[in-house]
């Protein structure tokens, strides 16, 4: 149960960029991530998504596994997000608030798409596996491989 890949963008059109580590700010997000310090909606500051999901998605649709794919900020495994919306948990030793479901949206049914597989039929696979949308508690660092915690 940990963190498999860390991303951040610096825009929206911006190609994601790999890290081994990243700062979080409480009530601020991800530093230098495209929705640092946004509050448009609940649950902007962090992404989540299940690698699992993302291996699943590629292998039912013949596609290479590319877990940077959904554009979530960070890539977990062993880790049932669904369960921690509501809760607070720590990622490391941050604390953060699991607050919705990360539901996708047509962008995402647009960038996954092709030729046999329409945006809508994208989005439906990705209903309730599109991973969590969680608020920052604390300020802290996070690293690839660190765990999940009640708190």
């Amino acid at each position: 149960m940990a963190i498999e890949r860390i991303f951040t963008s610096p825009a929206a059109d911006a190609p994601q960029m790999e890290h081994e580590r990243i700062t979080l700010r409480a009530g601020r997000g991800v530093q230098g991530d495209r929705n640092e310090g946004r509050a448009d909606h609940p649950g902007q500051n962090l992404t989540l998504v299940e690698a699992e999901e993302i291996e699943r998605f590629c292998a039912q649709h013949g596609r290479l596994p590319d877990l940077s794919i959904t554009r979530r900020n960070l890539v977990t495994r062993g880790v049932r997000l669904n369960a921690l919306e509501g809760r607070t948990f720590l990622i490391g030793a941050v604390r953060v608030r699991g607050v919705e479901l990360c539901e996708p949206c047509l962008g995402l049914g647009q960038a996954l798409s092709s030729d046999t597989l329409p945006p809508p039929a994208v989005v439906r696979h990705w209903v309730g596996r599109g991973g969590l949308r969680v608020d920052v508690l604390s300020d802290g660092e996070i690293a690839r491989g660190d765990g999940f915690e009640l708190a």
